[in-house]
């Protein structure tokens, strides 16, 4: 299936590129979530303006996002939990969830998608995260579940 993805994909490409994934992966996962439109003709205008849209941004905020990336590793974020006695928390924690804390803490506004994180947080603890800033810069994020 050929697709032209609308927003970056980790493992696939950046918003514009065409992309062939298998049918089950394109109809179940990309096309319902929105991160992906099917690919015609007729979507190389939309190709082209979502291209030179994101070139446009690039230039200017590869300098912000290494201004970005050095208050992210500085800032001391503290994601808060409700959690039993044994510190073992009830759900767990999500991108969303991290990124409203890195805002509490006086960071910036991240975009949930953006945030990588390798494991399940489902305990009380010190945790590190991923944040792609850029195609050129990736932070890292040290964050610290509390309990509530």
């Amino acid at each position: 299936m050929k697709l032209i993805l609308t927003h970056e994909v980790s493992g696939l490409g950046a918003a514009g590129d065409i992309i062939e994934v298998k049918d089950g992966y394109g109809r179940n996962y990309l096309l319902p979530r929105g991160l992906a439109t099917a690919w015609t003709k007729g979507g190389q205008k939309q190709v082209d303006a979502i291209t030179k849209g994101r070139e446009v941004r690039e230039i200017k905020d590869l300098d912000t996002a290494r201004n970005i990336k050095g208050r992210l590793e500085s800032t001391s974020v503290q994601v808060p939990a409700k959690s039993g006695q044994s510190g073992r928390l009830f759900g767990a924690i999500s991108n969303g969830d991290i990124a409203a804390a890195v805002k509490a803490a006086g960071g910036p506004e991240l975009d949930k998608r953006k945030i990588e994180v390798k494991t399940h947080i489902k305990t009380l603890g010190s945790y590190e995260a991923t944040v792609r800033l850029h195609p050129e810069v990736a932070a890292t994020l040290t964050f610290e579940v509390v309990s509530a």
